[in-house]
C-alpha cells in the first residue's frame, strides 16, 4: 500500500458472504473510486482454507486488474498459499515476524492496535508496514471493545513513517476528524456493503478529494 497523492485511502474490507454477486460488487467499488481504494482485506470466517481459496479466486483477479492490494485476514498460511500480497493480524494470529519469514520481503503485513500506543511502537519495531487503530465507531461488523480517540492517529503520524489505518464503523459523514488527524487510510466495511457500494464510494471520494 503506498501513499499517493490523496493524503488518505479507502482500505475495503469484506463482508463475511462474498459468495453470489459479491465479485461483481467489488468490481462496482474499485469503478467509483478511480484510485480512491488501494487495498482490500479478505475477510472470511469458520470455513476451510481450500474454500477460502475458491472464494478469493475471482476477488484477487479484479484486485489485480484495479492495482488493488489483496490482503489476507488473520492468516499467514492462507496469504502464503494465496500468494496475497499481504496479511492483516490481530493481536492473536502471530507476529509480523514470522509473517514475514514465511511470505517475504514484499508482503505488506498490517497490526490490529486497537487503542495501544505500546502495541503499535511493538508492531512497528517488529516489521508491520502499516498499524491499525480502532474502532473509533461503534461497528456492526465486529464487537467493538476499544474505542481510541482521533488523536491516537495525531500522534503516530508525528512520530513514525509508518502508515496507520483508522478502523470502525466509519462513514463518509463521520470520517473527517480521523482524515484530520492523519489516517492514511481508512478501512471501511458495513458503510460500503449494507447499502449501494458505489454510492457510498463516491460520497467518500467527496470527502477524501
Amino acid at each position: 500500500m503506498s501513499e499517493t497523492e490523496i493524503p488518505t485511502q479507502l482500505y475495503l474490507v469484506s463482508p463475511l458472504d462474498v459468495s453470489g454477486d459479491f465479485p461483481s460488487r467489488l468490481e462496482r467499488a474499485f469503478d467509483a473510486g478511480e484510485g480512491l481504494v488501494t487495498a482490500f482485506q479478505f475477510r472470511v470466517k469458520d470455513i476451510d482454507q481450500h474454500e477460502a481459496a475458491r472464494l478469493a479466486e475471482p476477488l484477487q483477479a479484479i484486485c489485480a486488474t484495479h492495482d488493488v492490494a489483496f490482503i489476507v485476514n488473520d492468516s499467514i498460511a492462507l496469504a502464503k498459499r494465496l500468494k496475497a500480497d499481504g496479511v492483516h493480524l490481530g493481536q492473536e494470529d502471530g507476529s509480523p515476524k514470522e509473517a514475514r519469514e514465511q511470505l517475504g520481503r514484499e508482503a505488506q503485513i498490517g497490526v490490529t492496535c486497537h487503542a495501544s500506543r505500546h502495541l503499535a511502537m511493538e508492531a512497528g519495531e517488529a516489521g508491520a508496514d502499516y498499524v491499525a487503530f480502532g474502532a473509533f465507531f461503534p461497528s456492526a461488523t465486529k464487537e467493538t471493545k476499544h474505542q481510541p480517540e482521533p488523536e491516537i492517529l495525531q500522534w503516530w503520524s508525528n512520530l513514525f513513517e509508518i502508515p496507520c489505518v483508522a478502523i470502525g464503523g466509519i462513514t463518509p459523514e463521520n470520517c473527517t476528524p480521523l482524515v484530520d488527524a492523519g489516517a492514511d487510510f481508512l478501512a471501511v466495511s458495513g458503510a460500503v456493503w449494507n447499502g449501494d457500494e458505489a454510492e457510498v464510494i463516491r460520497k467518500f471520494a467527496k470527502v477524501l478529494r
